[in-house]
C-alpha cells in the first residue's frame, strides 16, 4: 500500500464533546489505512497525550505531539513538538492559555507564544487561522505581516504552509491564496484534514457532542458543527485526489513527521523536589535521626527488633533513592498537624507521633519509617507486617503508593498550604477525567434531539419496541457512553516535583479557587513514573476526632485510638 501521507491534525475524544472518536480508534485506523504515524492535535489540552504515545508505540506507529492551540480573538493554529524543549515549550504555551483565559474559553497572548516558540513546529492552521481570517478580510497587508512573525519567530525551517479541502465554500480560494503564501515565501505546503473521527459514520456523534457542549439542540447548532461528514482519517489516494492540483502537499507531510523527534514514553528527566537538610546531614541520616527520636517516643526503648527493622529499611529507602520522598511526606504531616493545632484539635505540645492528623491506609502501613514519620498510626512491629507489598529492592521504574485519610477541614487547608509552599509550578493536584455515564449521555442526546430525558418512553432500553426517535437516542447514547466529557480535579493526589511541572504536562486553575490541576489522570501519571501523593477527605475522621476532643474536654484525658487493645472485646 502506497503510504506517503499521515495526518498531522488528528482530534481524539479528548477535544472534550467534539471528537467522537477513541484515541485506540484512530490508531487503529491509521494503521489499518497505511499510515507510518499519526499527529494529536486536541484542542487547548495534552489530556490523551501519554495514553496516545504508549499505544501508539504498542501499535508501531510514530505518535506524533502537538496541539491546536486557541489564541486571543478566537483564531486557531497548529502546533507540533519536534523536540523534548518543544514538548516542554507546548505544556507551558497551554498552561499559560488556561491562567489567561477561562476554563471553557482558554486563549493565548501571541507574545507568549512566541517567547516559548523553540522545538515546535508551526502549521498555519485551519479555517479558523489567524492567516484564513485576513483572507476573508481581504486583508493582504496584515497576511504578510503575520507570516513574517511566523518566520522570524519559529524559523523558515518550522513553519509550513497548512492546507485543507472538506468540500466546504471558501475552501479552493483560501487554498489557492496560501498557496500564493508558501511560494512567495518559499515554504512547504502541508494537507491535512483536520479529523475529528476516523470513519465517517461518526458525524453524526460529533453533530450531538456540539450539540451538548453549547447546550442546544441540533437544529440551533448548524453555524457550529462541521458542514459534512468529510473530517475523517482519510487515506493516501483519497488525500492525492483532494490535493490533485498540489501533490507535494500530501508528500510534504511525511517530510514533517520526520522532524518530530520527541517520544513521550522516553524518560522525561522528572524528579522529586529536592529536600534542604540541616547542615551536617545527608537526607539518609537526616531520615534516620528523625526516626530513632519517634522510636524512643512511641516505644519507650530501641530494642534489636526495632533496630534490625529500622536498618531493613532504611537500606531499601537508599537503595531505591526515596530517602527524599519519605522526607517530604514528612513535611505534609507537619503541616497538617500544624493545622490541627491551629482549628483546635491538638496542642503544641503534643508530638506528631502522639497525636497523627491523618490515618494511612493499605500497604503503606507496613512500614515502621512510615509509623516513625507520622504517616501511619499501625505498628509494624508488634504486627510483624511484611515489607514486600510496599517496598522491594528494586523500585526504579515506580514510586511507593501511599494514601492518607485526613478529616475534612485538615485536608482542605493542608492542599490550599501545599500549594502555597511549592507554587503551583512545583505541587499540582491529579487531573480526572470525568466521562459520559449512561443517565448524563441519555440527557445530552435526547436535549441534541430536542427532546426531555425523562419523555423518552420508558421501553426505550429495548430498541426493539422503541419508538425510531427514543432508539436512536439510546443508540448514540450507548456509543458516548465512557467518553471524556471534561477535566476535574482528582480526590486527592497531588504531584510533587523539583523542576516546573509544566516542563512535563500543561497544568490549569481548579474550579476550586486556590487549587491547580494538571491534565493527565492518574493512570497517566503512573506511566510517567510522577510521585503521586494522595491526600484524601475522610468523614468519619472528622467525627472521630471531634468525639475525642469532646471526651478530653468532659475527661481531661486524651484516647490515642492507636494504642487501644484490638483484642478487647469491650471497645
Amino acid at each position: 500500500m502506497n503510504n506517503d501521507y499521515l495526518e498531522l491534525h488528528c482530534h481524539t475524544n479528548y477535544s472534550f464533546q467534539e471528537g467522537a472518536s477513541t484515541v485506540s480508534e484512530l490508531l487503529n485506523r491509521a494503521k489499518e489505512i497505511g499510515y507510518k504515524g499519526l499527529g494529536l492535535t486536541d484542542h487547548d489540552n495534552l489530556c490523551a497525550a501519554m495514553e496516545f504515545s504508549e499505544l501508539g508505540k504498542m501499535s508501531g506507529l510514530k505518535a506524533i505531539i502537538g496541539a491546536e492551540v486557541s489564541l486571543q480573538g478566537g483564531s486557531h493554529i497548529t502546533l507540533l513538538a519536534s523536540t523534548k524543549k518543544g514538548y516542554s515549550n507546548l505544556c507551558k504555551l497551554i498552561s499559560l492559555e488556561y491562567f489567561r483565559g477561562e476554563k471553557q474559553k482558554p486563549e493565548l497572548d501571541k507574545t507568549q507564544l512566541y517567547q516559548y516558540s523553540d522545538g515546535l513546529l508551526l502549521l498555519t492552521g485551519c479555517s479558523k487561522s489567524e492567516l484564513a481570517k485576513t483572507f476573508l478580510g481581504n486583508q493582504f497587508d496584515t497576511t504578510t505581516k503575520i507570516l513574517k512573525e511566523y518566520l522570524d519567530v519559529f524559523g523558515r525551517k518550522n513553519v509550513f504552509i497548512e492546507l485543507q479541502n472538506h468540500f466546504v465554500k471558501g475552501d479552493m480560494p483560501r487554498n489557492k491564496k496560501l498557496m500564493e503564501l508558501a511560494f512567495k515565501f518559499n515554504l512547504l505546503p502541508v494537507a491535512t484534514n483536520n479529523v475529528h473521527y476516523h470513519l465517517p459514520e461518526r458525524r453524526k456523534i460529533q453533530d450531538v457532542l456540539i450539540a451538548a457542549s453549547n447546550n442546544a439542540s441540533l437544529n440551533n447548532t448548524h453555524i457550529q458543527r462541521k458542514p459534512n461528514d468529510h473530517y475523517y482519517l482519510k487515506n493516501v489516494a483519497q488525500m492525492n485526489e483532494l490535493f490533485s492540483e498540489y501533490p507535494l502537499a500530501v508528500s510534504n507531510s511525511l517530510k514533517v513527521a520526520e522532524l518530530c523527534e520527541f517520544d513521550l514514553t522516553e524518560k522525561l528527566d522528572y524528579n522529586l523536589p529536592s529536600y534542604s537538610v540541616p547542615k551536617g546531614y545527608s537526607t539518609i541520616s537526616y531520615l534516620k535521626e528523625i526516626c530513632l527520636e519517634a522510636a524512643y517516643r512511641k516505644y519507650g526503648e530501641f530494642n534489636s527488633k526495632i533496630k534490625a527493622r529500622l536498618e531493613e529499611e532504611l537500606n531499601l529507602i537508599e537503595r531505591n533513592k526515596l530517602e527524599g520522598f519519605f522526607l517530604l511526606y514528612r513535611d505534609v504531616i507537619e503541616m497538617a498537624h500544624e493545622i490541627m493545632i491551629e482549628i483546635g484539635l491538638s496542642d503544641p505540645e503534643i508530638s506528631l507521633e502522639e497525636r497523627s492528623p491523618g490515618r494511612g491506609r493499605g500497604s503503606s502501613v507496613s512500614m515502621l519509617v512510615g509509623y516513625l514519620i507520622g504517616i501511619s498510626h499501625i505498628d509494624p512491629i508488634k504486627y510483624d507486617l511484611s515489607l514486600e507489598r510496599f517496598i522491594t529492592d528494586d523500585m526504579s521504574n515506580c514510586l511507593p503508593d501511599i494514601d492518607i485519610d485526613f478529616p475534612r477541614e485538615i485536608r482542605e487547608q493542608l492542599i490550599k498550604r501545599i500549594h502555597q509552599k511549592w507554587g503551583p509550578e512545583h505541587a499540582v493536584l491529579t487531573g480526572m477525567i470525568v466521562t459520559y455515564k449512561m443517565k448524563s449521555a441519555i440527557r445530552d442526546v435526547a436535549q441534541a434531539f430536542g427532546i426531555s430525558s425523562n419523555k423518552i418512553s420508558g421501553n426505550s432500553r429495548s430498541i426493539a419496541n422503541a419508538k425510531k426517535t427514543d432508539a436512536d437516542v439510546f443508540n448514540i447514547a450507548k456509543q458516548i457512553c465512557g467518553y471524556p466529557k471534561y477535566l476535574a480535579q482528582h480526590p486527592g493526589g497531588m504531584i510533587l516535583s523539583s523542576s516546573p511541572i509544566t516542563n512535563y504536562v500543561p497544568i490549569q486553575p481548579s474550579a476550586i479557587e486556590g487549587r491547580f490541576i494538571c491534565q493527565w489522570d492518574k493512570y497517566s501519571i503512573d506511566n510517567a513514573g510522577f510521585a503521586k501523593i494522595d491526600l484524601l477527605s475522610l468523614g468519619t475522621l472528622s467525627q472521630m476526632h471531634e468525639t475525642l476532643d469532646l471526651i478530653e474536654k468532659r475527661e481531661g484525658h486524651y484516647i490515642d485510638l492507636s494504642r487501644v487493645d484490638v483484642e478487647d472485646k469491650y471497645v
